[in-house]
């Protein structure tokens, strides 16, 4: 079955962060490029598997976890490992350019 992108609100971002490789897409609906950056996320969910989750966090509703992270453009990803961010990105990422990131952090869990 594959795995969909998972929707964060601030009160489970850290417990979802907390352990394994999590990429999380801070975005908000109203932005153009955010909606562009969806699909490809659902795509990078199916291609990656178990491997890692893939998240995303409204801006506009969880502005606690948006500001933590220093978000100030969107749609800006992060890579956490075992809840530190070990890689950042702003603006829409191609599929392979995700998948090519995750892998390199998810290795040492897989």
């Amino acid at each position: 079955m594959a795995k969909s992108v998972k929707d964060l609100q601030d009160s489970e971002f850290a417990a979802t962060v907390a352990s394994g490789t999590v990429l999380v897409d801070f975005w908000a609906p109203w932005c153009g490029p955010c909606r562009m950056q969806g699909p490809i996320l659902e795509e990078v969910a199916a291609a990656i598997g178990d491997k890692a989750v893939i998240a995303k966090v409204n801006v506009d509703s969880s502005q606690e976890t948006a500001s933590k992270y220093g978000v100030q453009s969107i749609p800006t990803l992060i890579i956490f490992t075992n809840g530190k961010p070990v890689k950042q990105f702003v603006g829409v990422q191609q599929k392979d350019t995700l998948i090519a990131a995750l892998e390199q952090f998810s290795g040492a869990t897989a």
